[in-house]
């Protein structure tokens, strides 16, 4: 197993992420215990360290069972991190009452690792606002010894992320972002990368893989990449690629049985990073798939200031341009929902003034009530 280091600990590059576990009878609240505890036993045995889980993962029932079964090692041998759960409005409240009631469901006294979960547009202003005591709580926490390592992870764009770190960023020391060979440019993923340089803050990864889609390529780029490295798989190719990125410390994998995660820590044994030529093999496949559906919005702006309705168009088209990839998804419908009602697709009026500008030629009028459409259906 590849180690890295972070403040003196030892973290395996690969952590065991907990959202995609085994279950019963196709439930997602039961989780076959016997196959957890096969599957941790065999992540012990080749050395993973690190255990990700969360409030929501598997309808509550991630935190239990990954308790019992990380129970049976001593609590030294592994490190757990945990979230609190502000994604969901509903539980921006009750910050104290959930940390609490998690340490009780893992039976722990103290999280390793704790993140704020899920920084984005829809929870942003909750996430700052003093009332809700959130920061100030965790910070007591990890004063008091709770929780040893402080971070967030987000969805949110840029600036969401840039406004979380003005006020939270002194005390986090981890990030967790979506970063793929994919996202790198898609999701603007680099430009997070560079902002957590800024402020120093260690790289954690989720979706390496971007929820497995990343292994079913088109047989031209699987012919692309084979000419490079025959004997790898779209798996190696996706792992590979961020072991190229010394800022990476850990990457999570959701995985859901024993094959999957035999095959994943195979990769981790050894750290391969890729040549410049491999890495710009996969940043023009990735141009290619997102080409294919989305806009070529180059984010000029000029757009914005013939908009009767102060849309921001930029913005939106990112937005319409990840769901349409996606083929639906959470993360365009949530960063929309947190937008006022007349700042949304819904509320373009046609006038394609916008459009007389767009060095592009995009037909932003058009974008804007399909995409209004396929939210109103979601």
């Amino acid at each position: 197993m590849i180690y890295k280091d972070f403040q003196g600990l030892k973290l395996s590059a690969l952590g065991f992420g907990t959202m995609r576990l085994p279950t019963v009878n196709g439930r997602q609240d039961e989780i076959d215990q016997a196959q957890l505890d096969a599957m941790v036993d065999h992540a012990m045995a080749k050395g993973v360290n690190y255990y990700d889980t969360a409030w929501g993962y598997h309808d509550g029932a991630s935190e239990t069972a990954v308790g019992k079964s990380l129970s049976r090692y001593p609590r030294e041998s592994w490190y757990l991190a945990d979230k609190f759960p502000g994604y969901d409005l509903g539980n921006i409240p009750y910050v104290k009452e959930i940390f609490e009631k998690q340490l009780e469901k893992l039976n722990v006294s103290y999280f390793d690792f704790y993140l704020v979960h899920d920084v984005c547009e829809k929870d942003i202003e909750q996430y700052l606002d003093p009332k809700y005591g959130i920061y100030d709580y965790l910070t007591e926490q990890k004063r008091n010894g709770r929780i040893k390592h402080l971070g967030f992870s987000v969805h949110g764009n840029l600036e969401t992320t840039r406004r979380f770190l003005e006020v939270y960023g002194k005390d986090m020391e981890f990030c967790q972002i979506q970063l793929n060979w994919l996202d790198y440019s898609f999701q603007s993923a680099n430009a997070k990368l560079a902002l957590l340089k800024e402020w120093l803050l260690a790289v954690w990864v989720m979706e390496p893989l971007r929820g497995g889609s990343l292994l079913s390529l088109a047989e031209e780029h699987r012919a692309k990449l084979s000419s490079l490295r025959p004997d790898w798989k779209p798996l190696d190719w996706g792992f590979r690629y961020l072991q190229s990125f010394p800022e990476v410390t850990v990457t999570l994998s959701g995985m859901s049985d024993l094959a999957q995660m035999q095959e994943n820590i195979a990769i981790f044994e050894t750290e391969r990073p890729l040549t410049q030529e491999e890495m710009n093999a996969l940043q023009s496949i990735a141009a290619e798939m997102t080409s294919k559906k989305t806009l070529p919005c180059t984010k000029c702006r000029y757009c914005t200031a013939h908009c009767p309705q102060q849309l921001d168009i930029p913005w939106l088209l990112e937005l319409y341009n990840e769901h349409v990839y996606s083929g639906g998804g959470v993360l365009a419908p949530m960063a929309v929902e947190a937008l006022p009602e007349d700042r949304k697709p819904s509320a373009c009026l046609g006038c394609r003034a916008c459009e007389a500008v767009c060095p592009q030629s995009i037909l932003i009028s058009e974008a804007m009530a399909d995409f209004a459409a396929m939210l109103e259906k979601a």
